[in-house]
């Protein structure tokens, strides 16, 4: 049975997934450095991680299988998952490949080492309501094909 695993720290689309969770009556598990609040359900785990660096990502990578899906916009994260066999969705809808995540992970490295350098500064493009609707569009997709199998 398929499994939601969310990278919740910073996860922008937490509601969203829960919604299409509850829809599908698959098990969430809300994986964070602290407590937050979350929808009561019986359905809806809460996994709270010590400080320490990369716990969230590393539970999450010990438990998702073939078969789950994780939330992330954590690149190694992705990749980790990718390995174990899970679907891995970014928050805007991205699906993570095995032939996307070797150019994700060296855009990543390119990206870091160039505002390291100064050559570029700030972030991510801000988040929009174009990106939630893809992101809702891609995960109902992905879980009605995972339920076809």
């Amino acid at each position: 049975m398929t499994r939601i695993f969310i990278d919740a720290d910073a996860c922008p689309v937490k509601d969203e997934i829960y919604r299409v969770a509850g829809r599908h009556r698959l098990m969430t598990y809300v994986v964070s450095n602290s407590w937050m609040r979350i929808p009561q359900s019986p359905l809806i785990e809460q996994v709270v991680v010590d400080d320490g660096f990369d716990a969230a990502d590393n539970w999450i990578a010990e438990n998702a299988i073939t078969g789950d899906v994780v939330i992330t916009s954590d690149i190694p994260l992705a990749d980790r998952a990718l390995k174990n066999g899970a679907v891995v969705l970014g928050p805007t809808g991205k699906a993570f490949t095995e032939q996307s995540i070797g150019m994700s992970l060296a855009m990543r490295d390119l990206n870091a080492h160039l505002r390291e350098t100064g050559d570029i500064s700030g972030g991510n493009a801000p988040f929009s309501k174009k990106d939630r609707s893809q992101f809702l569009n891609v995960l109902e997709n992905t879980l009605q094909k995972l339920r076809k199998g």
